[in-house]
């Protein structure tokens, strides 16, 4: 977010360039299994549709039943019921198709909806790093929605509108070549103007759609952001700025409206086209004797019954081509590879974590890093492997190692112009050659200067990330051999932001721990020091903490996201600043819980007070991704410059 009070011109972030871009084309092949999923209820539709033109079509021919009859002055007989009850079953069977098409579209909606949510979950961290956020929530409810028009917008109808159309031109045949050929010439220069309009919808509709995603994006940045803005007087910017990205929005809506404009009247026309020519050929047809007067009717009947399916078929090719535009972006995301999705190729020899370190080396260190080297992916594109590789871009790991180690590492580095971490948009977090161990059961806290790579190591042992060279160890074996989500089950970790999930205080303390009792709760509450918050609302732990964990201070928050590591009771904790936010009392009583807790567990701990350092069974000091020094306080201090000065000013960086 920009709070510059000057007239500058407004300034995108660095990370909007994928939201203004139109994704890849879907084709029509990938709507396909969307659909196929509904099959059973589609084919039914189309039964029904099938039903519904041949009560279509025998109207016409009772029609004209009747006209001759009345014309001889004979009794109608029970063909005037006949005709109204295939009026009445017609109209029946259009309601019950309508529904049954609004319901199946809203399947298809939910369906996609589950892909996408499935697979974006699952995307690996670095994707989360180079796109918005509001982008990313447009696909999902914006862009999903239009699949629904494929169906509820005459694809399905259109199938027994063929049927309508086929039963209508025979009948039209047999009645009058002549005037057939005259409505298949204006009938043939519709279809003409319709499918050279049909590609120019789908292009503007999925221009129209990220445009939405910017507009999305914009919106999301602004509200998460709001007390910053309104704080720095850019309130009337950033209106500004969403009105730029809405306005965007509205001019390709416009233009997707002017080519549809284009679209829709064209049966119309070629219908109202049809009428006149067959009304004033067909009348002179009937004073010369060539054909009769029922029979004129009945055409002109069995003609519009030709024009209205293929108005549907019209609204169709817009619905697909619009729907296309939208799934082209949908299928973006489901396209991209899952964070674990290249582990097989990573680690051949793939073995899990079980509980309690099942298959790890018991005697070797929890946690070690050996000739560790990584850069995060800049927001520009970063060229694929070679096939030497061991690990595919996506993952984050392009394992380099056997290759020449750091000086192929940064070659590579300055080809894919990387180093940027994505947490600080900084040039920072990158590491060389880091090589240290955190043995079992004690506490190892990393310390130095901001942008000197401490959080990206928390990020490595979580596999938020891989490296590209040198291999990051937890019981001995390479993180890359084990199965991410048991990896993560043996650890807790609490982020340098200390994010608190929208929901109530339960939510947040049992998401790592979902079947904690609400005494094992409110226990964690109160070795954290947040009795007060728990009550200060009748509802307990089922009181809301609103949207960010807006209802609670800063220091709550950091209490409350240690108290959820706390609860899980990992045998190794990561904490990232976790007391940055808290007063030397809370910081006393946080300490101190933290302590009782442990006991036989491993800690790796960032800290910039020198409160949290000096107990610390072991530090390791980072200066610009390397490591400068290991030992305890007092070694340190005697040996390594930058931790002496570091210690003189309480490591307050």
């Amino acid at each position: 977010m920009s709070t510059d009070t000057t007239s500058a011109p407004r300034r995108r972030s660095p990370f909007s360039r994928r939201g203004e871009q139109p994704g890849p084309r879907a084709r029509f092949s990938q709507l396909l299994p969307y659909l196929f999923e509904h099959r059973g209820v589609l084919a039914f539709v189309v039964v029904l549709s099938i039903l519904g033109a041949a009560a279509s079509l025998a109207q016409p021919l009772l029609v004209s039943q009747v006209i001759d009859l009345v014309g001889k002055q004979q009794p109608l007989g029970g063909l005037v019921w006949a005709l109204v009850a295939l009026v009445v079953v017609s109209g029946l069977i259009s309601g019950y198709q309508h529904y049954l098409l609004q319901r199946t579209g809203e399947g298809v909606v939910l369906s996609s909806r589950r892909k996408l949510v499935g697979r974006m979950l699952r995307l690996p961290i670095s994707e989360f790093d180079t796109r918005r956020t509001g982008d990313l929530v447009s696909r999902v409810g914006s862009d999903t929605t239009l699949l629904r028009a494929v169906l509820t917008q005459g694809l399905v109808e259109a199938i027994g509108g063929a049927l309508t159309f086929v039963g209508a031109l025979i009948a039209m045949l047999i009645i009058d070549p002549v005037l057939l050929g005259l409505t298949v010439l204006v009938v043939a220069v519709s279809i003409v103007v319709v499918t050279a309009l049909s590609g120019r919808i789908r292009v503007a509709s999925q221009k129209a759609q990220t445009k939405v995603g910017d507009l999305a994006a914009a919106v999301e940045r602004a509200i998460s952001s709001v007390r910053t803005i309104r704080a720095a007087g850019a309130t009337e910017r950033e209106i500004a700025a969403v009105d730029e990205d809405a306005t965007g929005a509205w001019r390709m809506g416009i233009q997707v409206a002017k080519i549809s404009a284009l679209v829709v009247p064209v049966a119309g026309i070629a219908m109202q086209v049809s009428f006149l020519v067959v009304l004033g050929v067909g009348g002179f047809r009937v004073a010369s004797g060539d054909i009769t007067v029922a029979n004129l009717v009945a055409f002109i009947l069995f003609l519009f019954m030709m024009i209205l399916p293929l108005g549907q078929a019209f609204g169709a090719i817009a619905a697909v081509n619009s729907a296309l535009g939208a799934l082209g972006r949908i299928q973006e995301i489901l396209d991209l590879p899952t964070e674990d999705q290249h582990d097989r190729e990573i680690a051949p020899l793939g073995m899990t974590v079980g509980p309690a370190n099942a298959g790890l080396a018991p005697d070797a260190p929890a946690i070690e890093f050996a000739d560790v080297h990584f850069s995060y992916p800049s927001s520009a594109k970063v060229e694929e492997p070679s096939e030497a590789s061991a690990a595919p871009a996506d993952s984050g790991a392009i394992a380099l190692g056997a290759l020449g180690g750091a000086d192929v590492v940064a070659e590579a580095e300055a080809a894919a112009g990387i180093g940027t971490d994505p947490a600080t948009g900084r040039h920072g977090g990158v590491l060389h050659g880091v090589s240290f161990t955190v043995p079992r059961g004690k506490r190892t806290a990393l310390v130095g200067p901001s942008g000197a790579g401490k959080s990206t190591i928390l990020a490595l042992i979580e596999r938020f990330y891989d490296p590209q060279a040198g291999e990051v160890r937890f019981g001995g074996m390479d993180v890359r051999r084990l199965d991410r989500v048991a990896l993560r089950a043996q650890i807790g970790y609490v982020e340098q932001d200390a994010p608190v999930l929208a929901g109530s205080l339960r939510d947040n303390l049992t998401l790592a721990a979902p079947d904690a009792t609400d005494a094992e709760c409110i226990d964690v509450l109160h070795a954290v020091n947040l009795t007060e918050v728990l009550e200060r609302d009748e509802l307990g732990l089922g009181a809301p903490v609103g949207e960010d964990g807006i209802m609670l201070s800063g220091g709550e928050r950091q209490r409350l996201a240690i108290a959820r590591a706390l609860l899980a009771a990992p045998p190794v904790l990561l904490l990232d600043e976790s007391t940055s936010s808290l007063d030397g009392r809370n910081e006393q009583l946080m300490r101190e819980a933290i302590d009782a807790v442990a006991e036989d567990r491993t800690m790796l701990v960032i800290a910039h007070r020198l409160s949290t350092v000096v107990d610390s069974d072991q530090i390791v000091v980072l200066d610009h991704g390397r490591v400068i020094g290991v030992g305890t306080h007092s070694e340190l201090v005697a040996s390594t410059p930058l931790y002496r000065d570091l210690a003189k000013h309480q490591l307050l960086v």
